[in-house]
C-alpha cells in the first residue's frame, strides 16, 4: 500500500470537511473528533458532492436527496442510496494528511 499528500492537516478545522483530487476521483476528508477520515465525495445515488452536504458526527448527509452515509465505514444509513462509498486509509505524517492507494473496501 502506498500513500500520498493530500492536504495539510492546518487546512482541515475541527468538524470540518475538503474534498481533494487523489488519483483522479474526488475524495471527502472529514476531520471528526480530532481523527481524520476519508471516503469518495460522490454519492453513490446521484452523483452530488457529498462535501456540500451536512456533517453530523461521523455521518455525511447527502445534499442532494439526504441519503446520510457513515463516514467510518462508507456505509449508508438512509435511502435513497443503498450503496456504500469507498473508504480510504488514512496518516498523518510531516504536517500532511495521506490517503492510501487503493481504497479500502467494505463489505455489506
Amino acid at each position: 500500500m502506498s500513500f500520498s499528500a493530500v492536504l495539510a492537516v492546518s487546512a482541515l478545522a475541527d468538524d470540518g470537511m475538503q474534498s481533494v483530487e487523489f488519483n483522479g476521483v474526488d475524495v471527502l476528508i472529514v476531520r471528526v473528533e480530532g481523527e481524520i477520515l476519508a471516503v469518495d465525495d460522490l454519492c453513490t445515488h446521484e452523483d452530488a458532492s457529498l462535501s456540500s452536504g451536512v456533517l453530523r458526527g461521523d455521518q455525511v448527509r447527502c445534499p442532494l436527496h439526504g441519503s446520510w452515509f457513515c463516514l467510518r465505514t462508507g456505509q449508508p444509513s438512509e435511502e435513497p442510496a443503498d450503496e456504500p462509498l469507498r473508504c480510504y486509509a488514512v496518516r498523518i505524517r510531516d504536517g500532511w494528511i495521506e490517503l492510501a492507494s487503493p481504497p479500502t473496501t467494505t463489505e455489506s
